[in-house]
């Protein structure tokens, strides 16, 4: 299932940089080590399962490869979220990110969805 890069692709990719540059800044400026591990590891996995699932051998593998990007992207939201709330991350930014986070999550949702149609025709 190959193609040139596509939206979520690149949003996808585009995040996971973020999550690298968020990661170094909690580790840095906040001493936070535990967090900054949990959404580097989350945040950085959506990229990577979309990257799968462009290289899946069936719809099926497809499918499971973008269910769990979509999971991953949710998950990715609640670190966002809890990272805003307890003040370790800048509103401004941690907002930014949860819209970004948001958007993801909505094209895996979309897709996941005309995925699953396919499977009952």
């Amino acid at each position: 299932m190959k193609s040139k890069q596509n939206v979520i692709q690149k949003k996808s990719y585009d995040f996971a940089l973020r999550m690298v540059h968020l990661a170094r800044f909690l580790i840095t400026e906040k001493q936070e080590f535990v967090l900054s591990k949990q959404i580097l590891k989350s945040g950085t996995s959506i990229g990577a399962n979309v990257e799968e699932a462009i290289g899946a051998q069936s719809k099926k593998d497809f499918f499971a490869k973008i269910c769990i990007a979509y999971k991953e992207s949710r998950e990715t939201s609640y670190w966002i979220r809890l990272l805003i709330d307890s003040d370790l991350l800048e509103k401004k930014v941690g907002e930014s990110l949860k819209t970004d986070c948001t958007e993801i999550e909505k094209i895996l949702s979309s897709i996941k969805m005309t995925t699953e149609k396919d499977f009952k025709k």
